[in-house]
């Protein structure tokens, strides 16, 4: 069974996010594994520095509230919508980017960047 990198307490007491609890695992699941795919799944059975450890978790209840704010939109397979010469694009912008088909704030994703694990070329 998949373990999300953030439990429900750390989630509650520490993060004092502001998810339901009856949708806080599935978002927190849900964005565990989106930092897996930012991540190549370096995270996987990796020892973390505290550091690095600390980034993971503030990463993960960020994009698991960013994904339960935005799960309207982000469910939407539409990219570009328009109506009385009113239009909203979905995808890259500047405050948000998609990688690996995964949405995500630019600054949560460049502070997910400092655990090492987001550069392609990496072998680590």
């Amino acid at each position: 069974m998949y373990q999300s990198y953030v439990d429900k307490a750390y989630y509650t007491t520490v993060f004092k996010g502001s998810i339901p609890d009856v949708d806080q695992n599935k978002y927190l699941n849900k964005a565990s594994r989106h930092v897996d795919t930012l991540t190549y799944n370096r995270l996987i059975g990796c020892r973390l520095t505290a550091f690095q450890d600390d980034i993971i978790k503030d990463v993960v209840c960020q994009l698991a509230e960013f994904e339960y704010e935005n799960k309207t939109v982000l469910d939407s397979i539409v990219t570009t919508y328009a109506i009385n010469g009113v239009s909203m694009t979905f995808g890259d912008s500047w405050n948000v980017k998609v990688m690996n088909g995964v949405a995500i704030p630019t600054e949560l994703y460049n502070l997910l960047s400092q655990t090492g694990f987001t550069c392609r070329s990496c072998g680590l």
